[in-house]
């Protein structure tokens, strides 16, 4: 049948996942660090996700969709509230506890000395010209990383200008401003470390846009922290 049913401009989308929590129904979820349209019997076509996306990426179309199926996901919405696992990827569904062995407390009781060497460390605060980007080697981390992985400060902060910021919660994109930072400013180098987590991915995908945009070729990795705090370089 031929209805009203969403598409998602996957090239657009940033990862944020925030069309994903909007959806009530559980149609959109997280693949590969983008949105997509998982199970097409599931959206009304009503389009609660749609002002929900920062980069307009979901729009209506009418085409061949099968049927809005409401008993289909009202066992969805069921399940999740029962606690079973949703295909979207959400970290919100995927709550757990992570086993872990006390260490031994120091005997000396020393403390670790932070790393951070400037002052804001959020994207959205940070002043493009600031003169501590000059020559800089520069750090964009998804907030949550800093708690995951106990080593944060000696492994990523060290030596770098410090960016943080989370791409489900912030409104907006960073690629604008982090195209701003790189063109205007004399970097050295990009490190992005995130979480594991699909929606994670909108973090990495605006820097990979703002080195596309800046005109400048920069080198760059990508490291993963996993929820239990694993780490892996890509």
């Amino acid at each position: 049948m031929e209805r009203k049913i969403i598409k998602i401009d996957v090239e657009r989308c940033n990862g944020c996942g925030l069309c994903a929590a909007a959806c009530h129904e559980g149609a959109i979820g997280m693949v590969d660090g983008r949105a997509r349209l998982l199970r097409k019997d599931y959206c009304d076509g009503l389009g609660d996700c749609l002002p929900a996306c920062p980069v307009g990426a979901i729009s209506f179309e009418v085409r061949e969709a099968p049927a809005y199926d409401a008993e289909a996901v009202r066992a969805a919405q069921q399940a999740k509230a029962i606690g079973a696992p949703l295909p979207c990827g959400c970290p919100g569904t995927q709550s757990k506890r992570i086993p872990r062995v006390p260490a031994p407390a120091a005997r000396d009781n020393a403390t670790v000395d932070s790393e951070l060497s400037q002052w804001p460390v959020q994207i959205k605060l940070v002043p493009v010209n600031a003169p501590y980007f000059d020559g800089a080697k520069l750090l964009v981390a998804a907030d949550c990383t800093a708690y995951a992985y106990g080593n944060f400060h000696q492994d990523f902060i060290r030596d770098r200008i410090t960016l943080i910021g989370c791409p489900k919660l912030d409104e907006g994109d960073y690629a604008e401003k982090l195209t701003a930072i790189l063109r205007e400013n004399t970097i050295r180098s990009v490190t992005v470390v995130r979480m594991e987590v699909p929606c994670c991915g909108g973090i990495e995908q605006a820097v990979r846009r703002a080195l596309e945009n800046c005109g400048k070729l920069i080198p760059w990795q990508v490291v993963i922290i996993g929820t239990d705090g694993t780490r892996r370089d890509v």
